[in-house]
């Protein structure tokens, strides 16, 4: 069965897994409902961001910037 699962997704899970811990173990305890809705956010905020990064568009690589740089047609001389 691990053949089959990719890494992210088990170490996503396995995230998913450890914060569902920690905020079910802050409401046990009896912290507030904002300290646990804040709790939430602060560990799923880094997720978010490697999301937005992740889905973006690839980065250029050294080739491309030099080839763009080298065939610029401006008005130089």
């Amino acid at each position: 069965m691990l053949n089959t699962i990719s890494r992210s997704w088990l170490l996503g899970g396995t995230w998913l897994a450890a914060v569902a811990v920690i905020v079910a173990s802050s409401v046990a305890i009896g912290a507030r409902v904002s300290t646990s809705v804040l709790l939430l956010a602060v560990c799923t905020v880094p997720a978010g961001v490697v999301l937005l990064i992740g889905l973006g568009a690839p980065s250029p690589t050294v080739a491309e910037l030099l080839y763009t740089v080298n065939n610029r047609k401006d008005d130089r001389p």
